[in-house]
């Protein structure tokens, strides 16, 4: 059976992981319209041209079985004082001679650029998805969590990548839920005039993630890994929100006419994905109608407060809201993107959410 290697075959990177991982998996793929501008050179301004990232896929006997990105995040490497290369959307079959020629291709490729070492997935950056899943096989992701079967992590702990970054998704259950507490830090925000929610339509819905944008580089300034996002990423990340968004769901809070926190939570669109095998055909406007109708999953993509006004209740406030609306609106479940081990208080909240955890990942890497 002969392996052969391609470069930058689209078509092969979007099959790659359908093919690897066979029909029953839980693998969710992007829409593939999505997942072609995301590792385009030219339309992601993440990047500045070809030399920053690039794609590879396996090929056993001329199917392709396995795919990876190699990609170079030049801001992220100048403000944490990183020579670094990036993999991700390392997607395989349980093949190890196909995962190390992908592996090794894509650090020769960071190689030559001058890397000292290789961290993945980030598909593509610390504010998108990251990390392997290493527990929690068995759950089905929410759209933007990262999911892999067992091998993955295997086969990239045989190429010499050690864990690192732990990391967890959450659900909780909604629907009987008790409103969450308003102690009498949140009453004084709702009486304050200074504080308003701003309204979130279709039709605000650009200033609203213009708003949302601002909230998150001032609340995850000093994560690590966080580089602040441009409006034009911003918007390239977020293009068809306002397609899927439920009004209902999201909140940003105003004092004195500027934002000063945020949740952004959408549906779970991962079972349109799944019906469609995340390609847009004939039937996909019927498609994605009925699951607009029956949709009962929600995931909060993400969630910030300025720093100057953590602690003063407005983060449990803003909880309160969202879980109150989407129990009105008929969801069953509310999820969270990736969470780290050494975020205390976002894991207290979840806590407090009564979430239960879906899914363990980490971070792998590797010196060159």
């Amino acid at each position: 059976m002969t392996l052969t290697l391609k470069t930058n075959d689209f078509n092969a990177f979007f099959d790659a992981p359908f093919n690897g991982y066979g029909a029953d998996s839980h693998y969710i793929s992007p829409l593939n319209l999505d997942l072609k501008r995301f590792v385009s050179a030219t339309e992601n301004p993440l990047f500045q041209g070809d030399s920053e990232i690039t794609y590879f896929t396996a090929h056993r006997d001329g199917r392709p079985i396995g795919r990876i990105t190699a990609h170079i995040h030049a801001e992220s490497n100048q403000m944490h004082g990183l020579a670094r290369g990036y993999f991700g959307y390392f997607d395989c079959a349980d093949d190890a001679e196909a995962a190390n020629l992908l592996l090794t291709t894509a650090e020769d490729w960071a190689r030559a650029r001058g890397c000292t070492d290789m961290a993945g997935n980030f598909n593509l950056t610390a504010m998108q998805q990251i990390g392997v899943c290493t527990e929690g096989f068995e759950n089905p992701p929410y759209t933007d969590q990262i999911w892999s079967p067992p091998h993955i992590a295997r086969l990239l702990t045989e190429n010499g990548y050690a864990p690192t970054f732990p990391m967890a998704t959450f659900h909780a259950a909604i629907q009987g839920m008790p409103a969450l507490a308003m102690g009498p830090k949140q009453q004084a925000i709702l009486d304050d005039p200074s504080f308003t929610f701003a309204p979130m339509t279709r039709a605000t819905i650009n200033d609203r993630m213009e708003d949302a944008r601002i909230v998150l580089n001032a609340s995850f300034a000093d994560n690590p890994m966080f580089v602040p996002l441009t409006s034009e990423e911003f918007k390239f990340q977020a293009k068809d929100l306002k397609w899927i968004m439920d009004p209902r769901i999201s909140a940003v809070l105003h004092r004195d006419g500027a934002p000063v926190a945020c949740i952004v939570c959408i549906p779970d669109v991962n079972p349109f994905l799944s019906a469609t095998r995340s390609r847009i055909g004939l039937l996909t406007p019927f498609q994605f109608l009925k699951h607009k109708f029956t949709c009962r999953r929600a995931i909060v993509i993400f969630a910030g407060v300025l720093p100057e006004l953590q602690g003063i209740g407005v983060n449990p406030l803003l909880m309160s809201k969202i879980f109150t609306a989407a129990q009105k609106a008929g969801y069953d479940t509310i999820a969270n993107t990736w969470i780290g081990d050494e975020n205390g208080a976002s894991l207290g909240q979840r806590e407090k959410a009564g979430a239960t955890a879906l899914h363990r990942l980490h971070l792998f890497g590797k010196s060159l």
